[in-house]
């Protein structure tokens, strides 16, 4: 998965110790993923921290993923296994990376997330997770940001806490998802002798749709569109199954309307970003860079930079997440996403 943060570089090394490129070495390569859980009362910004006492220690929820697992996935069942509350993800924060005493890399993705309404869509779409084991976790609490750098044990904990409340001082922290999505891959339009609009979903591309599922959950998202062709519908069907939702299909993102009127795929998106509701958009290859105009529009110049621009802008079955703010100037992308599901 490739993310563009908000708040600089993804990754920021841990300690006295250099650790080079994994992509460049052999070096064993642990990933882990956790959240910065946050909230504001009486107009002061919390988060949660969990102690550990296994290490008497104050840090934040995270954990290594499963196999298989995606790392936004893993970040909010880490923090349900280890806060006993689910999350909906927002901006990516900054990770860390170090060494571990066996000589590995270990990074550690982090997120910014809120708690995720009770009964809401994306929890249906979820598996079931484990109670808090007090053996593992015996305290949370909520401090305020100050407290908080104070309270964690390890310095560099206050890296992705620092973004956090920049993120927060600049209006950028109360965001939702946007998750753009192209179908997954589809039958060659040489071996189908049916319609273009019936054209369906390759084995592939049904285990890409399936594999969209802990993602869009973890994002919150509530609420489908998509385009009326059968490739996107089957694309983001075990999602809406899975969170009981029905999706709204739309002409107006299939290929053919696009070409004769992109202005409506333009007014679809701006009403996506306006109405502040965590949302998946399914459509096809053409159609995007139409969308990612509207978005490069409404987005911050670092964001916008981070956009595809290039055909084929999304693989198929790939999504791209964009979190959006509501300013008093509309609504703004403050950050973006690209992820790639894993194929089980």
């Amino acid at each position: 998965m490739s993310v563009s943060s908000p708040t600089g570089s993804r990754f920021r090394v841990r300690g006295t110790t250099g650790v080079s490129d994994p992509a460049t070495d052999q070096t064993a390569v642990i990933e882990s993923a956790g959240a910065l859980v946050w909230r504001v009362r009486k107009d002061k910004l919390q988060v949660q921290l969990i102690h550990r006492p296994r290490y008497d220690d104050w840090s934040w929820p995270k954990g290594k993923l499963d196999p298989g697992e995606t790392l936004p996935a893993a970040a909010v069942r880490e923090v349900a296994e280890e806060t006993g509350r689910p999350v909906v993800l927002g901006v990516p924060l900054p990770g860390l990376q170090y060494l571990t005493p066996e000589g590995a890399v270990k990074r550690v993705h982090y997120w910014a997330a809120t708690r995720a309404p009770a009964g809401s869509p994306p929890l249906e779409a979820r598996a079931p997770v484990p109670p808090v084991d007090p053996a593992e976790i015996d305290d949370m609490k909520w401090f305020t940001v100050d407290k908080a750098a104070e309270k964690l044990t390890r310095a560099a904990d206050r890296i992705p806490l620092e973004a956090l409340i920049e993120e927060h001082n600049h209006g950028r922290l109360a965001t939702t998802a946007l998750v753009v999505a192209r179908h997954g891959k589809a039958l060659a339009r040489s071996s189908w002798h049916g319609t273009e609009i019936d054209r369906p979903l390759t084995p592939t591309g049904h285990a890409q749709s399936v594999a969209l599922v802990p993602v869009l959950a973890a994002f919150g998202v509530d609420a489908v569109v998509t385009s009326q062709w059968r490739r996107c519908a089957d694309t983001i069907e075990p999602y809406t199954r899975a969170a009981r939702l029905s999706p709204i299909s739309s002409e107006h993102l299939t290929e053919v309307d696009h070409e004769r009127s992109p202005s409506q795929v333009a007014a679809v998106i701006r009403t996506l970003l306006e109405s502040a509701t965590p949302t998946a958009l399914c459509t096809h290859r053409p159609v995007l860079p139409t969308v990612l105009d509207v978005l490069g529009q409404h987005s911050r110049r670092t964001v916008a930079a981070a956009l595809p621009t290039r055909d084929p802008f999304l693989e198929p079955g790939e999504v791209l997440v964009t979190h959006v703010a509501q300013s008093p100037k509309g609504p703004r992308v403050v950050g973006v996403e690209h992820i790639r599901p894993t194929l089980t």
